[in-house]
């Protein structure tokens, strides 16, 4: 998913991390600085349009390498999240670097997640304007409920609990529909998807420029 554009990320202030509060973090997560830059893939590729396959093993160097190069891949493009079949791998995991409503930032991934959403009378559906990494420049109204839970693993296999509100409650909605094979683009009118790719054909391009240069002022 996209950051907005009208919010900045943090340079060091507290945070959760792995849904655990901390009193600072950098602006750029240890992860960065190990990963290596992952091509995005674009929609209309296969891999995107398919539920992704479950992480069996945890614990290996090579699940940590994917979640540091993801890290890395999702700062360059300046986003908020990113799912494991948006670099092109068919496993069910996301990261994100997300802040809610009130400017509290949250980052971490999650390995097999499960979606629980409030009772339809403790929710509200709200409409805010959504891009996603894989329809690059382009951005749309997406009505999604106001607070999610998302539970799964780490790289480990510990368990976790990730709770979000606000735009973080909208990202990980976003990001666990990916792992399903959805975009946000699936949750559109007709009309609304064809504007949506009419914007990307247009900005792309230029978003595919300015990811080049950000990965080049990281020596990437």
């Amino acid at each position: 998913m996209s950051v907005r554009h009208e919010r900045s990320r943090p340079v060091d202030r507290r945070a959760h991390v792995q849904g655990r509060p901390v009193d600072s973090y950098p602006a750029l997560p240890p992860e960065t600085e190990r990963g290596s830059v992952r091509r995005v893939t674009v929609v209309g590729e296969e891999i995107l349009s398919r539920p992704c396959q479950e992480v069996t093993e945890f614990g290996s160097p090579e699940l940590s390498a994917l979640i540091d190069d993801m890290f890395l891949t999702m700062h360059v493009a300046d986003g908020a999240g990113l799912a494991a079949n948006q670099v092109g791998v068919d496993l069910r995991l996301f990261v994100y670097d997300c802040p809610d409503d009130d400017g509290v930032r949250h980052v971490g991934h999650i390995i097999n997640p499960v979606l629980e959403q409030p009772d339809p009378g403790n929710r509200r559906l709200i409409d805010d304007f959504e891009g996603c990494l894989s329809v690059p420049g382009a951005a749309m109204a997406v009505p999604r409920t106001d607070l999610a839970v998302a539970r799964g693993f780490d790289k480990d296999g510990i368990p976790l609990v990730i709770e979000g509100a606000g735009y973080f409650a909208r990202c990980l909605q976003h990001e666990t529909d990916h792992l399903f094979g959805h975009t946000y683009l699936d949750r559109l009118s007709k009309r609304d998807r064809k504007d949506a790719l009419r914007q990307m054909e247009y900005h792309r391009e230029d978003v595919f420029a300015q990811r080049a240069i950000k990965a080049a002022s990281l020596g990437r």
